[in-house]
């Protein structure tokens, strides 16, 4: 990510926190065609999108979603801190009425965090079962297994939907760490700095120390660093680990709950007709009907036709000590390492133009000399001026120190055209949801919007109102002006 240290604005982002403008004024620096051709077209879409929601009369909200409201793209840190109540209201308009079947039993299509979550809410708060479907059979195969788990409170303030659910988000994952354990989830809180860098000119002299950085002390700077947030605002959870955790207690929870292998198809009605108004089953790819009173599909990229992925490589390397401190380097390709308290840290850059992903959760490519840009661009940010290494990141490739060897990965990072999740009832179909498209917020924004999803399938069912926290009419999936095509879950057939 590089960050200007005047305005504290990501010009890229930090997993996929990225608007469409930025991602194109970065093509065109970079002069790839290629790259430029396939953002082009995501600012053509994210443009027309924003300039029918702003100029044009917004829908009529359903029976069961609440009025759109205005979005915004803009995706910066402010050093100002506002909370925007607009999406935090209560919504009266989507429960379920007295009649309503209850939800005792959901089916959710996808094991990451925004499933995982769901599942959590909807065991805690209303004592619902869950059976969660993947197509590997594990929990958080994809994104929510490999990212890196940095949380921020206030660096979404300046959007009327984000800065809201980043919030309440914020506060629920420091009570997971309560209700799981903070060791268990290795959550804590810790510090994040910039700091500017460069291959010629402007570095430090060797052994000099730079002040503000705990662990690359003479590293190729050309400035000092700026503090991005401090322990009241930066968080760090393991997201694997967090995902795992929270599906541990839905077991305990709601014991009829299960993670069964496969691949959804088609949402159908307990009578197998999948043109019913009410799909409230999943046919797999095996024949087999899963039953429930809900569906949800949270699969990532792989949710809906109107979705794309961005991929990003990274690599987890050890550490000599615990270290407490992210940094996000500016120049030498701007790599972000997020250092963790398990003796390791997470460290990412370099992604790929966003796509429609064709790859399978849990069996993305590894490109080597993706991870070998990684290594040798936080290689360079880390060191001295004279090649010297200062850093107390072991970043050998082979383990041959008796450290535990690097662990090499990749992942799609979800999102849409407009940069904002779809959270919500599919027009069309009764008690059939979405909740796909976070980038690389996912793992931030994972418990608040489940615990929203939660609120709105059993309020369908006549319990309680659909939105205590936030407001989903600013995340409906309709608000493209066109219909949400969902797709088979986890991509195309085989």
């Amino acid at each position: 990510m590089r960050w200007d240290k005047n305005i504290l604005s990501p010009r890229w982002g930090n997993e996929d926190n990225h608007t469409p403008e930025r991602t194109m004024i970065r093509a065109f620096q970079k002069t790839d065609l290629r790259r430029v051709a396939s953002v082009a077209l995501l600012f053509l879409l994210a443009t027309a999108d924003a300039f029918r929601t702003t100029h044009l009369p917004a829908p009529r909200a359903s029976p069961t979603t609440a009025k759109t409201t205005t979005k915004t793209k803009t995706k910066t840190k402010t050093t100002t801190t506002t909370t925007t109540t607009t999406a935090m209201r209560s919504s009266t308009g989507t429960g379920g009425a007295g009649d309503e079947p209850p939800v005792t039993h959901v089916v959710v299509a996808g094991a990451g965090v925004i499933g995982v979550s769901t599942a959590y809410y909807l065991a805690k708060n209303f004592g619902v079962a869950t059976t969660l479907v993947d197509p590997t059979g594990t929990i958080a195969p994809a994104a929510s297994g490999k990212a890196g788990g940095f949380l921020a409170l206030d660096w979404n303030d300046n959007s009327p939907a984000l800065g809201p659910l980043a919030r309440r988000s914020f506060a629920l994952h420091e009570e997971l760490a309560d209700d799981l354990g903070a060791d268990t989830i290795s959550y804590r809180r810790l510090e994040c700095v910039s700091v500017p860098v460069g291959e010629n000119g402007g570095r430090r002299p060797a052994g000099r120390k730079l002040e503000g950085i705990e662990w690359a002390e003479g590293a190729n700077a050309m400035g000092d660093a700026s503090v991005l947030g401090g322990t009241r605002t930066i968080a760090q959870v393991h997201p694997k680990k967090l995902c795992d955790a929270m599906w541990e207690r839905v077991l305990e929870l709601a014991p009829e709950s299960k993670l069964v292998r496969g691949r959804v198809v088609a949402p159908e009605d307990k009578d197998g007709d999948a043109g019913a108004d009410a799909a409230v089953a999943a046919r797999l790819e095996d024949g087999s009907l899963l039953e429930g009173d809900a569906l949800l599909y949270s699969c990532g990229p792989w949710t809906a036709t109107n979705m794309y992925g961005t991929k990003y490589h990274s690599l987890v390397v050890p550490t000599t000590r615990v270290l407490h401190q992210c940094v996000f380097f500016s120049g030498l390709g701007d790599p972000e390492v997020y250092v963790r308290g398990d003796s390791t840290a997470y460290c990412t850059g370099f992604p790929d133009p966003p796509v429609r992903v064709a790859e399978h959760p849990g069996e993305e490519e590894v490109r080597p000399e993706a991870i070998d840009r990684i290594r040798e661009s936080v290689r360079a940010a880390s060191s001295f001026a004279d090649g010297a290494s200062t850093s107390y990141l072991v970043l050998g490739d082979d383990g041959d120190d008796g450290r535990q060897a690097p662990l090499e990965q990749a992942c799609y990072l979800p999102g849409t055209a407009d940069g904002i999740p779809m959270m919500g009832r599919v027009p069309g179909k009764e008690r059939t949801y979405v909740c796909a498209g976070h980038t690389c917020w996912g793992i931030l924004l994972g418990p608040a919007s489940g615990e929203a999803m939660a609120h709105e399938i059993a309020a369908a069912g006549g319990r309680g109102s659909s939105q205590p926290f936030v407001d989903l009419g600013m995340f409906s999936p309709g608000r493209f002006g066109r219909p949400l095509e969902l797709v088979p879950a986890f991509g195309p057939e085989r």
